[in-house]
């Protein structure tokens, strides 16, 4: 695992959820079968799966499956399900940056990252004006 982790450093790790498809019992349709997995994409390698409790989902299972991965340097990718408090910090503690979706339905996590958003562009904006302003004086 560690030649793999040497070749993902800085390099996108995706980690989804799946539910596999004709794995439930036909007496109890709940049976079925939910996975996560962690997927380095620059390797085309599955770096891990796990398999969800029974009554439960991908929000539980996330943190489980960071823990068993090497992922210091990777960027990891998840998507708005996943966008927890917890899980983003069990993938910082690991040493990783994370890229978590927002959805609309997700409201104030969604304004205040907007908010955020914009104030940063905006000071963006304004450091461009004035190094313009200023390479054009010197």
């Amino acid at each position: 695992m560690s030649s793999v982790h040497t070749l993902t450093e800085g390099q996108v790790v995706a980690i989804d959820g799946k539910t596999l498809r004709g794995s439930y019992n036909r007496e109890d349709r709940s049976s079925t079968i939910h996975m996560i997995s962690a997927y380095a994409s620059s390797n085309k390698l599955v770096l891990g799966q796990l398999k969800t409790e029974q009554k439960s989902n991908e929000i539980t299972a996330i943190p489980e499956l960071i823990k068993m991965l090497d992922i210091k340097g990777a960027l990891v990718t998840i998507d708005a399900m996943a966008c927890q408090t917890k899980i983003a910090k069990a993938i910082v503690d690991k040493g990783a940056d994370y890229l978590l979706a927002v959805k609309s339905n997700q409201g104030k996590l969604r304004i205040a990252v907007e908010k955020a958003f914009a104030a940063e562009r905006a000071s963006v904006a304004n450091n461009i004006t004035f190094g313009r302003i200023e390479s054009c004086l010197w």
